[in-house]
């Protein structure tokens, strides 16, 4: 299918042919008909993305800070590498998707329903259905593609309270400025729209408004203090993009006292303080469509808020713009400028970027499709002359998330391999890591990699709670797995694992336990093997904060830090020891539901060794992520973040400092691609690997709330 992307590092837009998303529960997929593009926030994405790094860098200092912080505990080239691959990821545009809907995991729609969606610009769209409403027979396509633009209007308005019979002014006329002046004039209210385009200003006066050309010469403030008898009027919506701040000090001066102001566009916000203190004005920031926005819950796992307490929400401000555009209080075919077909969208966005031309309500049309949807696609032809050399390990990819796409991918693509299939839930990252890393196929549809009889091997790296699932299916389906942690987030996984695993032992199974073979573990372990006693151990994670909200915080979905993370420094203690865990104990501090990511852990092992493993969210970013600790024997090792090691007490050896971080990645994939080569055993034993595994568990289920 053709979908419009954005790419932030080089500031291209392109049509690209993607794999068709495959739906989840609470989701629906449509088929567009209709997409509108947002000229004022599309407008600013791609400007961003053609802007030098460091205009880039002016128009983001939190981010810049965040970067310095990165640099000071991570060092300056893994930085750069980060966020390069951060500004290369593809972004999709568009958020006005007009469509049918052809499949549907949600009981509130069928298959077959209009409907309007947040959608990107895309032949087909995967939306959760509390963002889509459905359409009145009696709203048009091309009226209706302007839904989600007129609730962001409408929202504003809500926060606006208007009265009837009060007077508002809207600063700036673009598409959502004059939807807020239709749904204001709707509301019983007296409407001054400003703006310096004519057509604009004879726009909202047609609609029934006031208006100010401002490149007419026209003082706003006189205007409206003549208009209103000195009062000043009952309340302002900003609607304009610019950097000035004389906006809001305009707003402000027109308000009359306890007047309200409330900000839906981009402006400058040095806000003079006697503008507000004199009158007492209120100032609030629109968000969105409303309540609901960036809520996981209710967005993505379709989880309403009660009615009679959260009377308007996204899908039900979605649904109040429809019946206004049903009942003729709403007109937007004045708004409509031009229209495109999909294959022409970058035509459409040279449009919008050149100020000379008048680009308002800009229209993307989707092509009559046939009933087949295509969720795996070619992209790209192998060099005929290696084929041969390297199909003896052909690889199907599943998830290509951050550390996939910047770390996984990139390694397994310059080795001896074919890169067969990469699957994604979406389809975009599929399409683009997959054509940067020379895979052949790009899908939506993990059977394209388990029924695919050329693939043998499986690379996955999905969110936790597909893993296991994922390993089970790939071993059925007589195929070597290289899993990324965790390889299961709960018992019953673990079991059901145990099942298959036996069933198949001719396959290599390998969880990613990438820092045991890092250079400096590695070391370690050479010299405690000199050793023959027990050792003591203190491991530090400084992992860092992590919302709630995130999806690792999610028992369900992510299994918690514990499970999905602190597995990785268990497994270390269990290959520098070389024992088995005899018992453990383990304190934390649980906040909320969630769990538990403020730990200390202990573990005793069977040769009276001891490690402990302490996991802790709320440190500073700046400071070194891990640090590890040993002492036996008189003796002591001191690793500071993978780069530098000191070591104390021991002969021949005093330090081990590297030029930059090396957790063992590459090392990992080469001992998983060379078992294969050699036809050896898998380079972490499975009892390691399950061990391992079902310690994290228990530790999570003890520190559970």
């Amino acid at each position: 299918m053709k979908q419009v992307l954005q790419n932030l590092k080089d500031g291209n837009t392109i049509v690209a042919d993607v794999p068709v998303p495959t739906n989840k529960k609470n989701h629906l997929i449509i088929s567009s008909s209709l997409s509108l593009i947002s000229s004022g926030t599309e407008k600013m994405l791609v400007d961003f993305g053609r802007s030098n790094y460091l205009d880039k860098a002016k128009k983001q200092p939190d981010k810049v800070k965040q970067v310095i912080e990165k640099i000071k505990s991570d060092g300056l080239i893994p930085t750069i590498e980060a966020v390069s691959s951060k500004l290369n990821q593809p972004l999709p545009l568009g958020y006005c998707n007009v469509g049918r809907v052809v499949e549907s995991l949600s009981n509130d729609f069928s298959v077959g329903d209009r409907v309007v969606s947040n959608g990107p610009h895309a032949e087909y769209v995967r939306v959760p259905k509390n963002l889509c409403a459905k359409i009145p027979d009696n709203v048009d396509d091309e009226s209706a593609s302007f839904t989600v633009l007129a609730a962001i209007a409408l929202q504003s308005v809500r926060l606006a309270n208007p009265s009837i019979g009060e007077i508002f002014v809207v600063s700036g006329l673009g598409s959502v400025g004059l939807l807020s002046v239709q749904i204001l004039l709707a509301n019983g209210c007296t409407v001054i729209g400003i703006d310096f385009d004519k057509e604009r200003c004879e726009l909202a006066e047609s609609f029934g408004a006031k208006a100010i050309n401002l490149s007419s010469g026209i003082d706003p403030d006189n205007f409206v203090k003549n208009f209103t008898n000195h009062n000043g009027v009952d309340g302002v919506i900003i609607a304009a993009s610019s950097s000035s701040n004389e906006i809001i000090h305009t707003a402000a001066n027109m308000c009359r006292k306890r007047g309200r102001i409330i900000l839906v566009g981009v402006v400058g916000l040095n806000i003079r303080r006697d503008d507000f203190f004199e009158k007492e004005i209120s100032f609030q920031v629109s968000f969105s469509y409303g309540p609901g926005r960036n809520d996981n819950n209710y967005e993505e796992e379709g989880i309403d808020y009660p009615y009679g307490f959260v009377r308007w929400t996204e899908q039900r401000n979605f649904q109040a713009v429809l019946a206004l555009m049903s009942s003729g209080k709403i007109n937007v075919k004045p708004l409509i400028s031009n229209r495109f077909m999909i294959d022409n969208a970058t035509q459409a966005y040279e449009l919008i970027l050149d100020s000379k031309l008048s680009s308002m309500g800009v229209l993307l049309e989707y092509p009559i499709k046939n009933n087949k949807i295509n969720r795996t696609i070619d992209i790209t032809n192998v060099n005929q002359k290696n084929l041969k050399e390297v199909k003896d390990i052909n690889i199907g990819f599943l998830g290509a998330g951050n550390y996939a796409s910047r770390v996984l991918i990139p390694i397994f693509a310059k080795k001896n391999t074919y890169l067969n299939t990469l699957v994604t839930s979406g389809g975009i990252n599929s399409y683009f890591h997959g054509s940067n890393n020379g895979f052949q196929k790009a899908s939506t549809d993990d059977s394209s990699v388990f029924k695919n009889n050329d693939i043998n091997t499986v690379v996955i790296a999905t969110r936790h709670n597909d893993h296991a699932s994922q390993v089970i299916e790939s071993l059925e389906n007589n195929k070597n797995v290289f899993v990324e942690k965790p390889i299961a987030i709960n018992h019953e996984e673990l079991d059901k694992i145990n099942k298959a695993y036996n069933e198949n032992k001719e396959n290599i199974l390998m969880v990613g336990f990438n820092r045991r073979f890092s250079p400096h573990i590695k070391k370690m372990k050479s010299l405690l093997l000199q050793k023959n006693a027990p050792k003591n151990i203190i491991v530090t994670i400084n992992s860092g904060f992590l919302d709630q909200s995130h999806w690792v915080q999610d028992k369900n979905i992510g299994g918690g830090r514990i499970v999905g993370e602190a597995c990785h420094f268990i497994d270390i203690l269990i290959f520098l020891t070389g024992a088995r865990v005899k018992s453990f104990k383990a304190s934390g501090r649980i906040e909320g539901s969630k769990p538990c990511d403020n730990a200390s852990i202990s573990l005793l092992f069977e040769d009276d060794s001891i490690g402990v493993i302490n996991y802790f969210s709320n440190g500073p970013n700046n400071y070194s992520k891990e640090r590890i600790e040993v002492y036996c024997d008189n003796s002591a090792l001191i690793l500071d973040n993978f780069i530098k090691m000191k070591g104390y007490g021991w002969k021949g050896f005093n330090k081990m400092n590297l030029f930059k971080q090396n957790k063992g990645t590459e090392e990992c994939i080469d001992a998983f691609i060379g078992c294969l080569k050699n036809s050896e055993a898998a380079p972490i034993s499975y009892e390691d690997m399950i061990e391992g595994a079902k310690l994290s568990i228990d530790l999570a289920e003890y520190l559970s709330p």
